[in-house]
């Protein structure tokens, strides 16, 4: 019994540790350290043993990570879809763990390993309901030594890497706690763990910062609205004010010299409404501004659909061309299974589905070719791909965190746009409702960020590039590959399961 309380208290404390190297905290070391405590709390363990120590070290993570839920839903619906989701989450991770006993016997174990837990992440990123991609292990490197391999292979490298670095640790351990210490055995159990570790160092001086195609001074306007969580359901005229108050204090600094005139500003998203593709106090803001105004809006459609859309709207032109949001939030954005959804959302009664977006975000404007990607988008790896691809020489993040409070989320947010920025080798612009805004160099730096819950507008240069990564060339083979791997490591495993089990290995 003592053993197994062990287990489950390394597992859980693994699962701690994994949740304090996210953002804020710049921490990014920690989630090696915990993937080893985790892969030590399965070793030698079979199929449902291991794939409850992966319930334990998925819970509490979850639980941790994203209790920012409680901040939007907890006053009116308490812990219920808090629990839900993060219970959720934990059993992908209790799959991937169970999965993990079959190749841990297997050549190379630490690789396998980490591929095999990288399921889960593919898997939770696409179903139910397309997938939650939050949480991600990459997620936690947006400025630590594994952060350049984004450049190479984006958030799925990353999180291979760091992974493959803390099942290699657990497995150094391993070796050395069972006599084994012929040099040998002791140089590929350091090679897992040093690898993939000075892998990213060494590929610092092909991350590329510097303007290709000019530059752009860029301004975002952040209107702010009250921490009141789902209170603001039905408040949306505050947020619309604050952005319109928030411009308008923009263009008097301009006017007065205080900073210069911007090529291009950026409103957060769905800061207004735009009703039959017109909206009068909107223009005149951006008419005073005097430059293309990047906009996000809930664009209501001819045929009467609502599109979550960043509208192109030009000084005396008024609205353009715009993007439309391509992956909405499940239980907000639209409502799967909307019978069922109607025991625990609160958005059934009052929320029509709206429009799926079927184009990359890509717009001409301010003299160059701009890409966009809209609040939950930058967790997902194409959107902004796409973009790029498409000719992005820069990428916006329009986002409304307003309902999340001021706990976690934003800065989870964050973290993915500036892996993002080195991954596309763009600058990348964050406009949010109630912070925090940024602005992210191309090597994932934030040179300008403002607080959160408070109203205020950056205005900055960014440089303009055409590089395209290997990131962006490899596309989602890189993480079909690996997937590849990992199905066929588990195979290879089932192959072999009459053989004792281990989830760290005795031979690697």
């Amino acid at each position: 019994m003592r053993p197994v309380l062990g287990r489950f208290a390394l597992a859980a404390a693994s699962g701690v540790l994994l949740f304090l190297a996210f953002a804020p905290r710049e921490l990014w070391w920690l989630a090696p350290v915990a993937f080893a405590g985790f892969g030590l709390a399965l070793h030698g363990r079979r199929l449902w043993g291991a794939a409850g120590y992966g319930l334990v070290f998925g819970l509490a993570f979850n639980l941790l990570h994203l209790v920012w839920i409680q901040d939007f839903l907890g006053v009116e619906f308490g812990p219920g879809p808090w629990l839900a989701l993060s219970g959720v989450m934990a059993l992908y991770v209790a799959v991937a763990a169970g999965l993990m006993s079959f190749v841990g016997r297997l050549p190379g174990a630490p690789v396998w390993l980490a591929l095999v837990f990288l399921l889960q992440e593919y898997a939770r990123s696409r179903w139910p309901a397309n997938g939650f991609p939050w949480g991600r292990i990459g997620f936690s490197q947006p400025d630590g030594a594994y952060t350049p391999l984004a450049s190479i292979g984006g958030a799925p490298l990353v999180g291979f890497a760091v992974l493959t670095s803390g099942f290699g640790l657990a497995w150094l351990v391993m070796q050395v706690r069972d006599g084994r210490r012929e040099w040998t055995v002791l140089t590929r159990a350091a090679a897992y763990v040093l690898v993939p570790l000075l892998a990213g160092p060494a590929l610092w001086p092909t991350v590329g910062t510097g303007a290709e195609a000019g530059r752009r001074t860029v301004a975002v306007v952040q209107g702010n609205a009250p921490n009141a969580g789902i209170g603001l359901l039905g408040q949306r005229a505050t947020i619309r004010d604050g952005a319109l108050a928030e411009s308008e204090r923009l263009a008097a600094r301009i006017e007065r010299g205080e900073v210069p005139r911007p090529d291009l500003v950026v409103w957060p998203e769905t800061t207004v409404d735009v009703v039959g593709g017109r909206d009068a106090e909107v223009s005149a803001a951006v008419d005073r501004l005097g430059v293309p105004t990047l906009v996000g809006s809930l664009y209501r459609t001819a045929s009467g659909k609502t599109d979550n859309a960043v509208v192109a709207w030009r000084p005396g032109d008024g609205p353009g061309e715009r993007y439309t949001k391509q992956e909405l939030v499940p239980f907000s954005e639209y409502v799967p299974m909307r019978e069922i959804a109607a025991w625990f959302t609160p958005f059934v009664g009052n929320t029509r589905d709206m429009r799926w977006g079927e184009k990359p975000g890509v717009l001409d404007i301010a003299g160059t070719r701009v890409g966009t990607a809209i609040c939950y988008e930058a967790a997902y790896d194409y959107p902004s791909r796409d973009a790029v691809k498409a000719g992005a020489r820069m990428i916006v993040l329009p986002t409304n965190n307003a309902w999340f409070g001021d706990g976690e989320m934003t800065y989870q947010q964050l973290a993915m746009a500036r892996l993002r920025a080195v991954e596309h080798g763009r600058a990348v612009v964050v406009a949010a409702t109630s912070g925090v805004s940024a602005v992210v160099e191309p090597d994932g730096t934030v040179t300008r960020q403002t607080e959160m819950y408070t109203a205020g507008s950056l205005v900055a240069d960014v440089p303009l590039r055409e590089t395209i990564t290997l990131a962006d060339r490899f596309g989602p083979w890189t993480e079909r590959a690996m997937l590849g791997a990992a199905v066929c490591a588990v195979i290879a495993g089932l192959a072999l399961r009459r053989r004792p089990a281990g989830t760290t290995g005795d031979d690697a």
